[in-house]
């Protein structure tokens, strides 16, 4: 298969970094490999009418797997996800440059239908503004905190797609998101739009409650409890588990630490929101809003294998920014 001089097959340690290629199942290498003959003989054929694809790019080649870049959405928003590609799942890369033919990996079948089915998530850590402050006044007391409890309670039960584990000062949020699989019936459910909302309600309760504004950092990925609730409350209700890895959060750290060294080092003042750079361009906002041109400041990922970045913003500008689409809550 594919042994025609004119077709590309790369080695494993050749595929093509920071390019755009295709992930296609590999029950469809033998009809695309007829579809590259018939083009190259100048018989009316075009492969790219072949199955399935799923837009990628590659990032990173290590010794056992691919760092990517999927873009599960490029119609209705500009979505990207990182994602790990194992050496075995891959059978073969192939392209033909003469006719403009992308990359194309084939992988396991099973493999790329769990990549549409699992689920993926949105992480936010939201922080109040000026607790130790507070604290020094003596303005902190069980009757405020138990207040903002319930407020929170009540939001919590509006919002029921998203989780909140709150330490009174500071929240994790997620919620999670299916890619969608048209072979599957499954629907996209990913609105990121919807945790900006939830966001800016959450500093409306702190201030009315404890007089404190807050600030967040959101970022998204997959999720490893795929198929599980968004979380986990142990019998005796002393075990709560977030279903989820500790990656996200670590990532969510990195924003933060990356954030207060640019405030205190004067690159940038004090904001509501610190977005990870793929949450921030998956949104759906006004064209003339220029939302590539907007402040951004680098930070040190341990998920992604470039240097990433982060934007800062603050909710009401990008609420009033949105596009139409996505102006209802």
């Amino acid at each position: 298969m594919f042994e025609n001089d004119d077709i590309d097959k790369y080695p494993f340690e050749e595929i093509p970094l920071d390019r755009d290629c295709l992930l296609m199942s590999e029950i469809y290498m033998e009809e695309f490999d007829e579809a590259l003959r018939k083009m190259l003989r100048r018989e009316e054929c075009n492969p790219y009418e072949v199955g399935y694809v799923s837009p990628v790019a590659v990032r990173k080649i290590n010794s056992n797997s691919l760092d990517l870049s999927w873009y599960p959405n490029t119609f209705t928003r500009f979505h990207e996800v990182s994602i790990t590609l194992p050496r075995d799942i891959i059978k073969i890369c192939v392209s033909c440059w003469q006719y403009d033919i992308k990359p194309y990996i084939f992988v396991d079948h099973e493999w790329l239908e769990h990549l549409h089915l699992r689920e993926y998530s949105v992480f936010a850590l939201v922080d109040a503004i000026g607790v130790k402050n507070a604290i020094r006044d003596n303005a902190l007391n069980k009757d405020k905190l138990i207040e903002l409890r319930d407020r929170i309670d009540e939001l919590a039960d509006k919002e029921s797609e998203i989780s909140f584990i709150s330490f009174a000062d500071s929240l994790i949020l997620k919620t999670n998101w299916d890619v969608g699989y048209f072979h599957k019936g499954i629907q996209c459910s990913y609105k990121p739009e919807k945790i900006l909302h939830v966001i800016k309600e959450l500093d409306r309760i702190y201030q009315e409650v404890l007089g404190l504004p807050i600030y967040a950092v959101l970022t998204q990925g997959y999720n490893e409890y795929y198929g599980e609730p968004l979380l986990h409350i142990s019998k005796n209700k002393n075990h709560v588990c977030l279903n989820s890895l500790g990656v996200p959060f670590a990532e969510l750290l990195a924003i933060e630490r990356s954030a207060k060294a640019a405030i205190k080092s004067g690159v940038h003042s004090p904001m509501q929101l610190y977005l990870d750079e793929q949450l921030y361009h998956s949104l759906r906002l006004k064209v003339e809003f220029k939302k590539n041109e907007k402040p951004k400041n680098a930070y040190s990922s341990i998920m992604k294998s470039s240097q990433p970045s982060y934007f800062y913003s603050s909710c009401e500008l990008l609420i009033e920014n949105l596009d139409d689409r996505e102006n209802e809550h």
